[in-house]
């Protein structure tokens, strides 16, 4: 599956920490070759907008959507705690 980038998430990944891209860059490979990958630990987030939730790291989220032949990342932040 292939993956595309929203412009804001591209604005956030360009502000986060050089460790927080590594980790997003990993994470991003896991998704394209196995979704269900435990790391992810992947989750619907906004179940109305079809929007899903993944771990980057311990502090880190990806935001994306699942399209029929991509996912779009459409942020990546720090978790709320």
């Amino acid at each position: 599956m292939k993956i595309d980038y929203q412009p804001r998430a591209l604005d956030a990944l360009e502000g986060a920490p050089p460790a927080v891209r590594r980790a997003f860059f990993k994470q991003v490979r896991l998704l394209s070759s196995d979704l269900r990958h435990p790391s992810l630990r992947m989750k619907k987030y906004v179940e109305a907008n079809d929007i899903w939730q993944a771990r980057v790291n311990c502090e880190w989220r990806v935001f994306f959507t699942i399209s029929s032949d991509a996912y779009i990342i459409l942020d990546i932040m720090p978790h709320p705690k």
